[in-house]
């Protein structure tokens, strides 16, 4: 070889770059997940317009041991739906919540928890951390719907759609409550 400085340079080089750490994040103790409607939307075959109607992304805490509504969330309060960032719905298509029609588009998903009933809130703020910066002002839609005791505890914060006809219902179930949320697709 003509330069050994040269072989020298490009190895150190490549052994530096090779060196350096990378700082990973420990796994979230409250992991991101997504529910679509329809639910099998995801394995559908990929066309020009997207199978999903509905599509929710929000991170599930655990109850580990606690009482959640009317202790760690309390009752009458502004809450994101889940953990860390607040929860986002997208409409692929318009819908109407509580009589209020909404376009398509991708919105904040909050909720009023209350013993017997909660509101749920969409909101065209999105991109927030938690409930801090809520602002009522740019509310869209707000429904009142009815808590339903369930027997078993459910451990993880969960979002899942039941259908009816042309009717969605986005259901939140957690700890011993679930509530369910008619979304009419249009």
């Amino acid at each position: 070889m003509k330069n050994p400085y040269l072989l020298l340079i490009i190895l150190l080089t490549v052994f530096s770059v090779n060196a350096q750490d990378v700082n990973f994040a420990p796994l979230d103790t409250s992991p991101v997940d997504i529910s679509y409607y329809p639910h099998k939307a995801v394995k559908s075959k990929k066309t020009d317009t997207p199978s999903a109607v509905i599509k929710v992304v929000y991170s599930r805490p655990s109850a580990k041991g606690r009482a959640i509504f009317g202790e760690l969330i309390p009752f009458g309060k502004v809450w994101r739906v889940g953990a860390n960032e607040n929860a986002e719905i997208k409409f692929y298509k318009p819908v109407t919540i509580g009589g209020k029609n909404i376009p398509a588009g991708t919105y904040s998903l909050f909720a009023i928890p209350e013993k017997d009933k909660w509101t749920i809130i969409i909101n065209k703020e999105i991109d927030l951390w938690g409930a801090y910066a809520y602002d009522e002002s740019k509310d869209i839609a707000r429904v009142t719907v009815p808590v339903k005791a369930v027997p078993n505890t459910i451990e993880a914060l969960s979002i899942a759609f039941t259908n009816q006809g042309s009717v969605a219902n986005l259901v939140i179930g957690w700890d011993k409550t679930t509530v369910e949320v008619p979304i009419t697709i249009k």
